[in-house]
């Protein structure tokens, strides 16, 4: 039985879709920032998926110049803050008026602008596992599963035209398992890590359409 437990593994669905409005053309020297949307201080896209996302684009063989995003946001306070950030391209243009932030943005060279918004959560959860000790030791015994959902959508836009050059929407659906057999066995869907795989190397083909896909690893 705990060996048929262990077989068992978390397993996650994941799911792409690309829109493409306009050509993309990032030129050499040109970087990148990838941003996370967070409208409120109760929601945020999160910080860990954002530095995933950077490190997928960075690497390879022809890696993209990735600029962080905590040190962008740092440079650019308070213009890039949740009240003050611009959610949409005219807000940009307008933003980009004063000549503190377009500096910034000419000091890193930015050749696109990535938003990201959403968020993964666990949709439901079931089962138990009940501990208990005695004078023969300690044990658990149970089972749980939970199930976990992301939802993100990246926003191109093109810093130097002022326009949306696409979008890309990755969801991406898990169950973990906890089966305990006097220990617990944590067997989890890497839903979020799952998620930013897929959009990242979705980014990498947009922005750089012409890589060859064998210098990803």
């Amino acid at each position: 039985m705990l060996l048929l437990l262990i077989g068992l593994s978390g397993c996650t669905t994941v799911v792409i879709d690309e829109y493409r409005e306009n050509s993309s053309n990032l030129d050499s020297g040109e970087s990148v920032v990838v941003l996370g949307r967070r409208h409120s201080s109760d929601y945020e896209t999160e910080p860990e998926l954002i530095q995933c996302i950077g490190d997928i684009l960075a690497g390879g063989n022809s890696g993209i110049s990735v600029v962080p995003e905590r040190e962008f946001l740092d440079r650019l306070y308070p213009w890039f803050e949740p009240r003050t950030a611009p959610m949409n391209l005219k807000r940009l243009n307008h933003l980009v008026e004063r000549q503190e932030v377009a500096k910034v943005l000419s000091d890193y060279n930015i050749g696109y602008i990535i938003w990201v918004d959403g968020n993964t959560e666990t949709t439901d959860s079931s089962g138990s596992i009940g501990c208990s000790i005695g004078t023969g030791g300690a044990g658990c015994f149970g089972f749980g599963t939970w199930d976990k959902e992301s939802e993100y959508e990246a926003s191109i836009w093109d810093y130097e035209s002022r326009q949306l050059t696409g979008k890309i929407s990755t969801g991406a659906t898990g169950t973990s398992y906890m089966p305990a057999v006097v220990v617990p066995i944590p067997l989890i869907a890497r839903v979020q890590a799952n998620a930013c795989k897929g959009m990242g190397s979705q980014l990498r083909s947009f922005l750089l359409p012409e890589e060859d896909p064998t210098a990803q690893r």
